[in-house]
C-alpha cells in the first residue's frame, strides 16, 4: 500500500473526484471543501490518499483548524488503511484536533489513534447526514416569507451566529472571525431570513454546491420566537426553492437533539448515515 501526501490540489482534485462524485450526497462536506481549496479559501491544506494497485483505498482531507475528514473507500482495507494513516501524521507530526467522519469509521480511527499515541479521543458532535429529494407538501406552515439576506442584517447575523455556536456547544468564535464571515456569506448571497410581519425572526444558510447537490446549515431561531414552527417552515420554503436548481439537499442534525431531527423528517429530510466528530486528544 501506499501513502499518497498532495501538495497540489488539481491533482488531489483529479485523483478523488471521480470517486466522490459517484456519492455526492453522503460526501458532500469533502466536496464542497475540496471545492473551496481549489477556489483558494483555505491556506495549508492537508490532502492525501492510500492507494494500492492503482486503486484508491482511503482519502483524507484537511483544513486546519478544521477537522480530519476521513473516507474508507474500501471497507476491507479499514484497520490497515488507519494504521497506515496515523503512521503517517506521526512520522511527519501532522497536528489533528479532530476528525469527522462516518461514525464507524471514525471511532475505529480515534481507537487507533489512542492505542499509538497513549492519547484519548472524545465526543464533540454526534450526526446525521439527511437527504431531501422532495418536500412534504401536506406541511404546516406558519405566517410569513424568505429573503435574502443583504449587509443591513449584518448585526442580527453576527448575533445569531454566536448564538447558534454556543446552542451547538461549538468552540466560541471571535467576533472579528465571525464578522469577517458572515460578510463573505452575504456577498455570496448564501443566507437566507424568514420574517414575519416586518420582524425577521430565523435564519439558515446554503453552502457547499457540488454539481447536483447543496447544503443547508446555520438554521437558527431565536429563544424568543421558538415553537412557533419559523425554523421549520423556512427550511422548507428555502429548500423547495433550492430544488429548483439541484437534486437535493442535504443537511447534517445533532442526533441528540430529537426535536430537530422530528422536524427535519417532517420536510421530507430522510437519514443517509450517521457521522460523528471527534475531539483527538495528545499526550
Amino acid at each position: 500500500m501506499n501513502f499518497q501526501h498532495y501538495e497540489k490540489v488539481d491533482k488531489f482534485a483529479s485523483r478523488v473526484t471521480p470517486f466522490l462524485e459517484k456519492n455526492q450526497d453522503k460526501f458532500s462536506l469533502f466536496l464542497g471543501v475540496l471545492e473551496s481549496i481549489k477556489a483558494g479559501v483555505y491556506d495549508n491544506p492537508y490532502m492525501a490518499t492510500i492507494e494500492e494497485n492503482g486503486q484508491i483505498l482511503a482519502i483524507f482531507q484537511m483544513t486546519p483548524p478544521h477537522p480530519l475528514n476521513i473516507i474508507f473507500v474500501d471497507e476491507n482495507q479499514i484497520s490497515t488503511s488507519t494504521n497506515i494513516c496515523i503512521n503517517e501524521l506521526i512520522t511527519h507530526a501532522v497536528p489533528v484536533e479532530s476528525i469527522i467522519s462516518v461514525k464507524e469509521w471514525a471511532v475505529l480511527f480515534a481507537n487507533k489513534w489512542q492505542e499509538k499515541t497513549g492519547g484519548s479521543y472524545s465526543l464533540l458532535m454526534d450526526q446525521g447526514l439527511y437527504r431531501l429529494d422532495q418536500v412534504e407538501e401536506t406541511l404546516e406552515m406558519s405566517s410569513g416569507m424568505w429573503r435574502y439576506a443583504t449587509e443591513n442584517d449584518a448585526l442580527l447575523i453576527e448575533k445569531w451566529y454566536a448564538q447558534f455556536e454556543q446552542d451547538a456547544g461549538l468552540s466560541s468564535s471571535a467576533p472579528v472571525e465571525i464578522k469577517k464571515r458572515v460578510k463573505s456569506m452575504l456577498e455570496r448571497q448564501e443566507v437566507f431570513l424568514w420574517e414575519d410581519h416586518g420582524e425577521v425572526v430565523s435564519m439558515m444558510k446554503k453552502a457547499r454546491p457540488t454539481a447536483n447537490g447543496i447544503t443547508v446549515s446555520l438554521v437558527f431561531t431565536p429563544p424568543e420566537k421558538r415553537r412557533k414552527g419559523y425554523g421549520r417552515t423556512m427550511v422548507a420554503a428555502v429548500s423547495k426553492e433550492l430544488l429548483k436548481e439541484f437534486e437535493f439537499c442535504v443537511l447534517y442534525t445533532d442526533m441528540l437533539n430529537p426535536t430537530s431531527n422530528k422536524i427535519y423528517q417532517e420536510i421530507g429530510y430522510k437519514k443517509l448515515v450517521d457521522s460523528v466528530h471527534l475531539k483527538l486528544e495528545a499526550i
